[in-house]
């Protein structure tokens, strides 16, 4: 997704391109929630419908927003940067459960939190950190990044809140009541002049780039998501952010854009971070029970 992006930030701007792919995602999610589950299951009569709606202006209009829009600022490391923010999400989930449940994280998991920013640290300044003060348009790009990965956090742990609906009407009504504050954000910046109508020419240069987006990454790689994390529960299903980076790095070098020994070293510094954190909570968990 973030390779994939880097090149079609080029031609256009992050929240255009974020209505044409969830245009596209949504259309699929319908079309295979109507087939698998019939036309009665868009009943929402009675449905927590103001929250769902919340839930996907958060997950969609906030994460395609803030991520890509951050990412575009970052400028050529803007993938690698974007991905190993990716990374930050287990324990933004791990602060988020804390916080919904008024339960303070133990202490060797807080450690474990400190020893994974550190890593993450390291990948986005390439172990320069005092040069990202001199950069303030980093760290406004790594700010939204952050604040992208930490929308769909909330996103996918609030799923819970939705027990009796299918993973596939989940993401399907949120998609769709996310695209209408995606569309009306887009026409309202339209509208003051913040950002350009695309040409047809920028349109037919992204055409592949929303192909992907929105089928691949947006209809196949959301709906596995969302039927992963039913099963393992959203707590588990967020440690799966640490294949991104890897996946990231590997495209990325491929085309040109090689991480550093210092970017390598903080990924595995934070991917070890989560590792170790999730074993000792479920060890926690099992002498926990045996005490009972």
């Amino acid at each position: 997704m973030f390779p994939v992006m880097t090149d079609a930030l080029l031609h256009i701007d992050p929240f255009t391109f974020t209505s044409l792919r969830y245009l596209i995602a949504g259309t699929a999610f319908l079309i295979l929630l109507v087939a698998r589950e019939g036309f009665g299951t868009l009943r929402l009569k009675g449905e927590r419908v103001g929250f769902a709606w919340f839930l996907g202006s958060i997950g969609f209009a906030g994460f395609g927003f803030f991520v890509f829009l951050g990412q575009q600022l970052a400028g050529r490391d803007g993938a690698l940067t974007a991905s190993i923010m990716m990374a930050t999400q287990p324990m933004i989930g791990l602060l988020l459960n804390s916080a919904v449940r008024r339960i303070r994280p133990p202490l060797f998991s807080f450690l474990f939190i400190v020893m994974s920013f550190c890593g993450v640290a390291l990948v986005v300044t390439k172990g320069d950190i005092f040069g990202l003060l001199n950069e303030p348009q980093n760290y406004a790009a790594n700010a939204l990044i952050v604040l992208g990965a930490a929308c769909w956090v909330v996103y996918t742990f609030s799923a819970m809140y939705f027990p009796t609906w299918s993973a596939f009407k989940y993401t399907t009504v949120t998609t769709w009541l996310g695209l209408s504050t995606i569309v009306v954000v887009n026409l309202l910046l339209f509208a003051a002049h913040a950002i350009p109508v695309p040409h047809l020419s920028a349109l037919s240069a992204i055409g592949p780039h929303l192909l992907y987006m929105g089928l691949v990454a947006g209809f196949g790689g959301i709906l596995c998501w969302n039927l992963g994390n039913k099963i393992l529960t959203p707590l588990n299903g967020v440690l799966f952010m640490d294949v991104v980076p890897i996946t990231t790095f590997i495209v990325s070098s491929l085309e040109g854009v090689i991480p550093t020994n210092v970017q390598i070293a903080g990924a595995c510094m934070s991917g070890a971070a989560l590792i170790l954190n999730n074993a000792y909570l479920r060890a926690r968990a099992r002498r926990q029970a045996a005490a009972k």
